[in-house]
Parts: C-alpha cells; sequence; structure tokens
C-alpha cells in the first residue's frame, strides 16, 4: 500500500514458509523503504529472507499448520514485545484461559457439558456464522475451518450489516443454520442489534445457537473462541 513508508513495520509470517502471498511479498521487499521482520517454519520464506537481509525468526513447526497457531502468536508476542501495545498480564490471562478451555473441550469430556462437542452435534446444515467487528478474527478462522475441517459451505457476516441487508434473507424458509458469536462486553448499540436479531430470527421460529466470548481481554476472548471453535470442526 503507498501508506507504508520508513516508519512501517510489516511483519511476515507463513508457518510452513511456502505461502505464495507472503513469498512474494518478501520478494518484493526491496522495492520498499519499510521495515520488514518474518517468521516462518523453514521454506522459502527463510531463504529469501536470508538472502535480502531481513529479520528472520524461525519457529519450529510442531503440529499441523493449523494447530501451530498459539505456539507461532505468543512467540511472535514475545518477539515484538517492545512494538506491540499489548500488556504481559493479558497474554498470561489468555494463555490460562486456553489450559482452562482445554479441559472444558477435551477428547476425555464427550458429554453434553462439552461446548465444542454440543455445538458439532448441532450443525447439520449450511452455517453462517454472526460476530460483532471486535471478534471478526474468530468469526473468519471459524468459517475457514468449517470449510476445510467439515467441509461445509459457510458464510460469516457482521451484525450490523446483517441487520441491514441480511436479515432481509431469513424472509424465505431455509436449511441455514445462524451461529451467533456474542462478545461479553460488546457495545451498547451492539447489544441492542444482537437483540432485535434474536428477537426476529425467534418470532420466525428459526433455531440458532450462541457462542459467548466469556469475560477478559480481547486475546482471552479471541484465542478462546478459536480453541473452542476450531475443536467443533
Amino acid at each position: 500500500p503507498k501508506t507504508v513508508d520508513p516508519n512501517t513495520l510489516v511483519v511476515v509470517t507463513s508457518i510452513s514458509g511456502n505461502t505464495d502471498e507472503v513469498v512474494s511479498i518478501v520478494k518484493n521487499s526491496k522495492k520498499s523503504k519499510a521495515k520488514f521482520i518474518s517468521f516462518s517454519s523453514g521454506g522459502n520464506l527463510e531463504k529469501i529472507s536470508i538472502a535480502n537481509n531481513i529479520k528472520y525468526i524461525k519457529i519450529p513447526q510442531i503440529h499441523s499448520p493449523r494447530a501451530s497457531l498459539p505456539s507461532f502468536l505468543y512467540t511472535t508476542l514475545n518477539v515484538l514485545e517492545n512494538i506491540i501495545p499489548i500488556k504481559k498480564n493479558d497474554i498470561l490471562e489468555s494463555i490460562s484461559k486456553l489450559e482452562q478451555t482445554q479441559k472444558l473441550i477435551s477428547s476425555s469430556n464427550l458429554n453434553e457439558k462439552n461446548p465444542s462437542l454440543s455445538l458439532a452435534n448441532w450443525i447439520k446444515n449450511m452455517p453462517i456464522i454472526y460476530y460483532p467487528c471486535g471478534l471478526q478474527a474468530a468469526a473468519i478462522r471459524f468459517k475457514n475451518s468449517l470449510q476445510e475441517n467439515a467441509k461445509l459451505h459457510t458464510i460469516a457476516e457482521d451484525v450490523i450489516e446483517c441487520c441491514h441487508n441480511g436479515i432481509v434473507a431469513w424472509e424465505n424458509k431455509t436449511n441455514v443454520q445462524p451461529i451467533i458469536i456474542q462478545g461479553y462486553d460488546d457495545h451498547i448499540k451492539t447489544k441492542e442489534r444482537w437483540k432485535i436479531f434474536k428477537e426476529f430470527l425467534q418470532s420466525r421460529q428459526i433455531y440458532f445457537k450462541e457462542i459467548n466470548s466469556g469475560q477478559g481481554n480481547i486475546l482471552s476472548k479471541i484465542m478462546y473462541l478459536i480453541y473452542l471453535l476450531d475443536y467443533s470442526t
């Protein structure tokens, strides 16, 4: 983008190191005056970064690329702690939240109290995911995981946009299943939209599933949702 200048830090990440779009950015780094730093488990990104004198951090890939998100994310946050405005306590809180969630959704807990299993059993047709703007990352990740892991066509839409246009589509009968990802402390205007939307669905006897982010800082909420929702796929 034209907004990139010498004061810009471009953070390049690819778990495998072979993502075409990411590798292409690094190949063109000499055309930019921005500063670059790259993270991967190896691959072409490592080779090209070193060849172009770009600061490179190698992170071992312990699991599949999708399952490697936590180790990559927290390593990246650690390296960039002086740049990214996030408190260390928030990071520690998010890790603690993941540990708590692990017990809740573990394969050793195969009953109705397991929210991931409950959601997986509920999804029978094409889901549409509604989310507030602050939790878009978790919603898009969930959409992608449903598409890749469950082989389901999936739609994701912001609840504000839904209340302008998307809500009209529910006037027709459909097998699409709405899933609501709601933040614990969504903005008051967003809460109003959730109330209107849920009342509309109920008035038409359309069953929906609600997933709440729980309390905590934004990193805790997003990582909790990603973990819980990934397991449901």
